[in-house]
């Protein structure tokens, strides 16, 4: 895989929907630095259209069954350049590993920490979800410097809602997951007209590190968990007016 490719592919899907974006805070991208892209996350297209607006190719962690299922898994993992998590017992760890990886090869990583519920179940586009914490500790413990983490909204002006298949039948790639237990079909959200807002990045600092230990490393997390989730929900109220 060629590391354009991703970014070229991502443009070529998006046109294929005739999908119009608008950006904003361009300006607010780190430059020469290592970045962990955190966003909201209701579409397929999101990683798409977070590499397009970025104008790079971007890392992406993805769900379990992405790299199981033959169509899909070529798609995401080979074309795409996104990597699987293991199953809900491994994800964590799976998670840092990569990840951490990753950005120390000077690779840009995404992370979509609502987790799959907003795509098994369709919400409203200034909604936002609960925020999980792993990428808090990966942005805290990985042994990389110059660490930014970069709050990304995604708001939909204009979207077509539809359906795909019964939300059940991934639980044949990963029974594991509790929400592919759930009846009814797996919605599809296809954006017409959607705002892609950059948040203001937040600097990993040497103090940073040093909280993330004992009793207080659970304070810096939620920190930072707290404040990446702020920040996206404010640039949704802007995005979706």
């Amino acid at each position: 895989m060629s590391q354009n490719s991703p970014l070229d592919i991502s443009r070529c899907l998006l046109a294929s929907f005739s999908t119009q974006i608008f950006r904003y805070y361009e300006d607010r991208i780190p430059g020469d630095a290592n970045v962990l892209v955190v966003s909201n996350h209701r579409s397929f297209m999101d990683a798409l259209l977070l590499m397009t607006a970025l104008s790079t190719p971007i890392r992406f962690a993805c769900h379990h069954y992405m790299g199981q299922v033959p169509l899909i898994k070529e798609i995401v993992t080979e074309q795409l350049g996104c990597f699987p998590l293991e199953k809900v017992q491994n994800r964590q760890q799976s998670f840092l590993i990569q990840s951490e990886k990753l950005l120390q090869s000077k690779q840009m990583v995404g992370v979509f920490p609502e987790g799959t519920q907003p795509m098994v179940k369709l919400t409203q586009p200034n909604q936002l979800g609960e925020f999980q914490r792993g990428f808090a500790h990966l942005a805290l413990r990985a042994d990389v410097s110059d660490l930014a983490v970069l709050p990304v909204a995604i708001a939909s002006l204009e979207e077509v809602n539809t359906t795909a298949f019964p939300t059940r039948l991934l639980s044949v790639f990963d029974p594991s997951e509790p929400l592919f237990q759930t009846p009814g079909w797996h919605p599809v959200v296809i954006y017409r007209r959607v705002a892609v807002l950059v948040g203001h990045p937040y600097w990993i600092t040497s103090q940073d590190y040093k909280q993330y230990q004992g009793k207080q490393a659970k304070t810096v997390v939620n920190k930072l968990t707290q404040q990446c989730h702020s920040e996206i929900a404010s640039l949704l109220r802007q995005g979706c007016y």
